[in-house]
């Protein structure tokens, strides 16, 4: 370790004193040669110029030289070129050397521009959040599986206090649930949320403005927010929720492991509570859960009543007297068969209606990989559920006056099976829709048809079903509508 006073006292005999190097060795008990080496470095810091204290480097001949006029004329015939193409291209010509050293030529030589830098935006406290989604592929170490996990991530914008989620999807009314629960979680709405061009938020973009979906409008009207969403093409509008995305990454997935999809959960949720929230925020330099404290009180109240998040649609009553939905049948009571009844589909459960509004079923809605495809109470029988053959008919006619005299002609021509084909052909309505199946009993009475089979293939190859998949159903045979003349 240099001693600053062993080397002053040393400059000081020698050259005030006069003392040889002999003498203040013996002296201060210091070797010759450390005395030689201090008063040489003395006399060198004193004595010589900057210019003379600079150090050239020696430039040694490289492996590239004999290719740089070569590799010049490529940068201008092409001034893209990547440094593999030009390394294959040296390559074909003799070039002994690797890669790296071509590289390194390639940078030192291109002229290129400085990146634009990126500035965060700071924001009022209250002002602003935003909300993303990012998939992981996380092994489980109960099963061994690798399965694909969605997160949902919201923050304020002010604090970084974060909002951290496990979800099944990225449609819209998981979107509503999740960012309902992140305004319980914070105990408050911003002025402002914004969020990338995702379906559920983005119907498209006119030239120059977002065109928000509707459903979307009517949620952030209800919690009186303003949706803010990022240019297409320029993510770094959206870092303060990009970011955390790769801290969570990095810091909660990376050196843990998980049981199953429930011990993730419980775990995310214990790790945003103990280490995101007091961890030291890089830009802030402030914990998160410190500057929330500041935040809060600047966040818009919640409503009394929260924004009903259920799904409502029409869909008909099927021949086995249930609603179709995703891959169950729902049971409902079998005199609203082929009805088109209202539903109302929260997460956890379906809701009934009849056509006049009154609640007729309502059932739990089926887990994943149950086996059983029935929901709700089901009484098998021996023969299907059937209306009366009156009901039939007063229902088809309620299709248009027309169908009228469409019947009494499949009376004339079927007197023995007439039942059973206008029973088919009110079936169909479980599959299509009631003016495509006009246009097939039109076509039917033009060309004199009246066998329900024959309408059901010209609706096949002629109109559009109303689901992805045809409910098929089988027909009931004739000698139980003999029984029932």
């Amino acid at each position: 370790m240099r001693d600053e006073r062993i080397i002053n006292t040393v400059v000081t005999l020698h050259v005030q004193k006069c003392w040889s190097i002999r003498k203040i060795s013996r002296e201060l008990n210091l070797s010759r040669n450390r005395i030689r080496r201090i008063l040489v470095s003395n006399s060198m810091l004193r004595d010589t110029t900057s210019k003379d204290k600079e150090l050239v480097k020696k430039q040694r001949p490289s492996k590239l030289d004999q290719y740089k006029e070569y590799i010049g004329d490529l940068l201008i015939k092409h001034p893209k070129i990547t440094g593999q193409r030009v390394y294959e291209l040296i390559k074909e010509k003799g070039y002994p050397g690797e890669i790296s050293i071509v590289r390194e030529y390639l940078k030192s030589v291109r002229q290129v521009g400085s990146k634009t830098p990126i500035k965060m935006v700071e924001t009022d406290p209250g002002q602003l959040a935003a909300h993303d989604w990012s998939d992981y592929n996380i092994t489980f170490t109960s099963t061994g599986q690798t399965q694909q996990v969605t997160f949902f991530s919201y923050i304020l914008g002010f604090s970084r206090r974060q909002y951290v989620s496990v979800v099944e999807n990225k449609k819209q009314p998981t979107l509503f649930r999740e960012l309902i629960a992140a305004f319980i979680y914070f105990d408050g709405v911003p002025k402002e949320i914004r969020s990338d061009n995702q379906k559920a938020c983005v119907d498209q973009w006119a030239p120059g403005n977002p065109v928000f979906n509707s459903k979307y409008l009517e949620f952030a009207s209800w919690y009186r927010f303003t949706p803010k969403t990022i240019t297409p093409r320029n993510p770094v509008e959206n870092l303060k929720i990009e970011r955390p995305f790769w801290y969570l990454e990095q810091n909660f997935l990376g050196g843990r492991e998980f049981k199953d999809l429930q011990d993730l959960k419980n775990q995310l949720q214990l790790w945003l509570r103990q280490v995101n929230d007091v961890r030291k925020h890089g830009t802030t330099k402030e914990r998160p859960i410190d500057r929330y404290v500041q935040e809060q009180p600047y966040l818009q109240p919640l409503p009394v009543n929260h924004f009903d998040t259920s799904l409502v649609t029409h869909k008909v009553v099927n021949q086995e007297s249930c609603i179709y939905y995703e891959g169950y049948q729902y049971v409902v009571p079998t005199k609203h068969m082929f009805e088109l009844c209202p539903l109302r589909i929260t997460q956890e459960q379906m809701i009934v209606y009849s056509p006049c509004g009154e609640q007729i079923a309502c059932h739990p809605l089926a887990e994943k990989g149950r086996k059983e495809r029935y929901v709700g109470d089901h009484k098998k029988s021996t023969k299907k559920p059937d209306l009366p053959i009156a009901d039939v008919i007063s229902r088809l006619e309620c299709f248009s006056p027309e169908m009228n005299g469409y019947i009494q002609q499949v009376k004339q021509h079927k007197p023995v099976t007439w039942r059973h084909h206008l029973r088919n052909l009110l079936a169909l309505k479980v599959n299509y829709r009631v003016e495509d199946i006009l246009v097939a009993i039109r076509r039917a009475l033009l060309y004199k048809v009246f066998d329900s089979s024959v309408v059901e293939n010209f609706l096949e190859n002629n109109s559009e079903p109303r689901y992805s998949i045809k409910l098929s159903f089988k027909p009931r045979n004739n000698n139980y509508d003999e029984q029932q003349k």
